[in-house]
């Protein structure tokens, strides 16, 4: 990692939960909000990728938990960004109402 850039972001996936052979690298920053917005960005994906026609909020969370990208920083003197935090119900309904094209 350059010096300049102090966070980097890995992503593990759940569905391979605690096996770090499967976790890859989505970039190293220099700001630690740009490695908060990769994060977020990464998480957002995942889940538009679980989306199906009709599925809750609550079913796209779960699809998520057992098979989506959890993304975090390494760098940080605490743990910064939490995609189980950051994915509610209401971001999985805006994902929904998105990918139905209401928004």
């Amino acid at each position: 990692m350059e010096n300049n850039k102090k966070y980097k972001v890995l992503v593990d996936d759940n569905f391979h939960y605690m096996d770090e052979s499967e976790r890859y690298t989505a970039g190293s920053f220099a700001v630690l909000e740009e490695a908060i917005n990769k994060c977020r960005e990464i998480t957002i994906r995942s889940l538009r990728e679980y989306y199906e026609k009709g599925i809750s909020p609550e079913t796209l969370r779960a699809q998520w938990a057992l098979f989506g990208d959890d993304p975090f920083i390494q760098g940080a003197d605490t743990v910064v960004f939490s995609a189980r935090d950051y994915i509610t119900d209401e971001l999985c309904a805006e994902i929904i109402a998105e990918r139905e094209g209401l928004r």
